[in-house]
């Protein structure tokens, strides 16, 4: 099989640089190690897949054309492409062309045509679709403010394992949204939420933990929250801990001052919820 590399000197389009041929011919394996290997030649299969009509790749080429992967960073780029799998029905493309509406990625920013597309994602069994659209519901964004109808996606999505929804379940249950407030139940979601990963659910079950007085155990959640948070995450994460009575929060706090003396000091006051 062709396998085209990568040159600084090679000044084809992207997606030229992989003969329909060689396309073709690949394997799924053979695919997927390509994906796996340098980011420059991923690029440039999937751009070829995506120009030829490959749906799937078309939704990964918005992305790696959001993020910067392999190819130099394009919003309005992948904004295109993005559009492109999501009028082919494809739930990713959907849920990331809301992404690109809600923060004014390549487009305009527009919160009632990002939950136009999150709903869609949700009814396509997206996860991340479900989270994005029960977030619209329950915070009032772009539609009008549900909480009842923003659980029950938030259940859907947590059924299917997603981390970052079981967290937002347990600030229903702290808070009493909808629901009866009962610590015991909002511990047990953010537990999960921690367990699956998410850096908010990490926190969250660690400020519970902490209550109880189960400080070590606490910590040792804390730990792992700058692992994935963003830098305003860390930023708010610091100054929970540093105005924190407990000595071990305080010594923690002056120890993530250390590692992240770039975070951005103007982060959000929210820390229990998120779209992102």
């Amino acid at each position: 099989m062709h396998d085209p590399k990568h040159r600084d000197d090679d000044d084809r389009p992207l997606h030229e640089r992989v003969p329909l041929r060689a396309l073709a011919s690949v394997s799924a394996e053979q695919f997927a190690a390509i994906l796996a290997g340098p980011p420059e030649r991923a690029a440039a299969w999937v751009a070829a897949a995506a120009h030829n009509g490959i749906v799937d790749a078309q939704a990964v080429y918005g992305q790696y054309l959001l993020d910067g992967h392999g190819v130099e960073r394009d919003p309005h780029a992948a904004f295109t492409w993005f559009r492109h799998a999501a009028r082919r029905d494809h739930p990713m493309a959907m849920n990331m062309l809301g992404r690109c509406y809600e923060n004014g990625w390549g487009t305009a920013p527009c919160a009632d045509v990002a939950v136009y597309w999150y709903r869609l994602a949700a009814r396509a069994g997206l996860d991340w679709g479900m989270y994005n659209y029960a977030s619209a519901l329950a915070l009032g964004r772009g539609i009008a403010q549900d909480r009842a109808e923003a659980l029950d996606w938030f259940r859907r999505a947590a059924a299917l394992g997603h981390a970052k929804s079981l967290n937002f379940i347990g600030s229903f249950y702290e808070d009493g949204w909808v629901v009866e407030a009962d610590e015991a139940i909002a511990r047990d979601y953010y537990r999960q939420a921690a367990e699956g990963g998410d850096f908010r659910g990490q926190f969250n079950y660690a400020r519970m933990l902490a209550a109880q007085g189960e400080i070590d155990a606490a910590l040792a959640w804390l730990a792992r929250v700058p692992r994935t948070a963003t830098p305003a995450f860390v930023a708010q994460l610091q100054g929970w801990l540093a105005n924190s009575p407990v000595d071990a929060f305080r010594r923690f706090a002056a120890a993530l001052a250390l590692m992240h003396t770039n975070a951005d000091a103007d982060a959000p006051a929210a820390t229990r919820r998120t779209t992102a």
